[in-house]
């Protein structure tokens, strides 16, 4: 048995903003989340799937026509020509729609009642799938809570679209925790919501899958669905990938750069490795130009000439495959470590302090070694105990640990000085 389990479609999202970028290829990227859908369709037809999950946030809201219900129905009937039931549940941006309660979906797609958790089996493969449907966007209520406890002797599978027990940049609806959907006994859960893959258990197998397509540059990487095959009894998932439009963030480090034309093939080399395991998606990059060095001066000097230049290799390596969402340029000029060393202030003595470290002086270390004893007190043993780990009352221990973070904590705290 397999089935693929995918959420967070948001067929036909606006991407709202998309028009203030010069030269974006709007075309390409709001037809992305379509074309992943039928991505989708053609896996699951191509790997000969048992039945398909979708977890919810189906659509983006209520659409302004029919033409995106359309479009749903239009692949969901591809695999009904195919045997390939649906499982649903509508997610918070579903239950906004008021169009989508009008459609007739074809029949082999099933929506879960939004009224109480409904289960359904399927006896050839002896499987009973639970879910519920948002009745509302906001749905307040740990919906898992109501769930029903396994059918022995099948293998359970939860749908559900939820926050869990909450996270970043996603709000919070049906929230729940992992020991409450545990509890249950199930050996699957298929969720929705978060646009980020997240195995969140093995043990039963918990799973975000992701949303199918990012849609801007908080949704970098790989975008699809879980291909979920069941093996001498035990379920396994694979991530695969959906995406027609893949969104990057690239940074390119300049320490160390003698001129533009180095840094120019930093980023050439780092834009020609994102295209190449982009595997013939459009990309869309976003460009992080960092570090200190000399060549500082020169980008800054001419800041438009150096993002024309970035934009023109992009064109160069990708081939109309790239498309440069932003250049960000977050350079500096090396720390002058002589001259600061004569400072008399907080960063001078600072200076003194770590070349003092630096160059093994063992009064030093012991005596840095005593005042981090308070530290070393409250960390986990197995930070400071284990092979490896932290020996902050070792003297060439401490010694590595100053020569490795020495140049990041002058590095912060010379651009906190410089804006004080």
């Amino acid at each position: 048995m397999r089935f693929l389990h995918a959420a967070d479609i948001h067929l036909d999202s606006p991407l709202r903003g998309l028009d203030r970028y010069e030269g974006a290829p709007a075309g390409q990227i709001r037809g992305a989340t379509r074309k992943a859908l039928g991505n989708m369709v053609s896996l699951a037809i191509d790997e000969d799937i048992d039945f398909v999950i979708l977890a919810g946030d189906l659509f983006d809201g209520d659409w302004p026509d029919f033409n995106t219900g359309l479009f749903f129905v239009q692949q969901m009937a591809r695999l009904g020509q195919r045997d390939i039931p649906v499982y649903a549940v509508r997610g918070n941006h579903d239950a906004e729609s008021k169009i989508t309660r009008k459609l007739p979906w074809p029949k082999n797609v099933h929506f879960f009642s939004p009224r109480k958790p409904e289960s359904i089996t399927l006896d050839d493969f002896d499987v009973v799938i639970h879910g519920q449907s948002f009745a509302t966007p906001k749905a307040i209520e740990d919906l898992a809570l109501g769930y029903p406890r396994a059918v022995a002797g099948k293998i359970n599978i939860g749908v559900l679209h939820t926050s869990l027990d909450g996270r970043e940049g996603h709000a919070t609806y049906a929230p729940t925790s992992t020991n409450v959907l545990k509890s249950k006994g199930y050996d699957y859960w298929a969720l929705g919501h978060v646009h980020k893959r997240e195995v969140v258990s093995t043990t039963p197998l918990i799973v975000f899958p992701g949303n199918t397509q990012g849609r801007h540059i908080k949704e970098t990487g790989s975008k699809g669905c879980e291909l979920i095959t069941l093996e001498d009894g035990n379920l396994r998932t694979e991530h695969r990938s959906l995406d027609a439009l893949r969104w990057h963030a690239i940074e390119v480090d300049v320490k160390g750069a003698t001129d533009l034309d180095e840094v120019l093939g930093r980023l050439r080399k780092a834009l020609e490795d994102t295209v190449l395991a982009a595997e013939g998606r459009l990309n869309a990059v976003r460009v992080s130009i960092m570090g200190r060095a000399d060549v500082h001066k020169v980008i800054a000097t001419q800041l438009n000439t150096f993002r024309e230049q970035v934009r023109a290799i992009a064109i160069e390596v990708g081939e109309d495959s790239v498309w440069i969402e932003k250049v960000k340029v977050m350079t500096a000029e090396p720390i002058d470590l002589a001259a600061f060393k004569e400072r008399n202030d907080p960063l001078g003595e600072l200076v003194h302090q770590l070349e003092i470290l630096a160059t093994g002086d063992q009064q030093a270390l012991g005596s840095l070694a005593i005042e981090l004893q308070a530290l070393r007190q409250k960390l986990p043993t197995e930070v400071t105990e284990s092979p490896g780990g932290l020996l902050l009352d070792d003297a060439e221990s401490l010694k590595r640990i100053c020569a490795s973070l020495g140049p990041q904590l002058l590095s912060r705290a010379f651009d906190q000085g410089s804006h004080s």
